[in-house]
């Protein structure tokens, strides 16, 4: 098999190994937990898709699903507000962070002292963003 040939079978082959993991669907939820009948408002995005804005009532969730970019870059991030927290910007799904925790989602709980992501390697709740002061 002369070079050329070997080059293009490999890359076949690594193409192949990579397909059924990047294009098995992952999905992401995002509850408000905050409290007391609070609201909060949830803009979600990545560079390719606008997810809206929702407005979610305490105990809503929302959530998409989506497959992993086959170059490893998939960042879905979200802007959140409440009454004490104005224009909250938090990644909802990084690649690089996720694609082991996250295993097929990211579960999110949105609480009054911040934000927990649940580990799907673990399978325990982890405090991982802060409000700020």
């Amino acid at each position: 098999m002369n070079h050329p040939s070997r080059l293009l079978v490999l890359v076949i082959i690594l193409i192949g190994l990579s397909i059924p993991v990047l294009a098995d669907k992952k999905h992401v939820s995002i509850k408000n937990t905050l409290g007391s009948g609070k609201n909060m408002t949830l803009h979600c995005q990545s560079a390719d898709n606008d997810l809206g804005v929702h407005n979610l009532e305490d105990g809503d969730e929302f959530g998409w699903d989506f497959s992993d970019n086959i170059s490893g870059t998939t960042l879905f991030f979200c802007d959140l507000e409440w009454e004490s927290v104005q224009e909250f910007h938090f990644d909802a799904y990084s690649f690089g962070r996720d694609f082991v925790r996250c295993d097929t989602g990211c579960s999110w709980l949105i609480a009054s002292e911040g934000i927990y992501g649940l580990n799907g390697q673990t399978g325990y709740w982890e405090f991982i963003y802060n409000w700020p002061n």
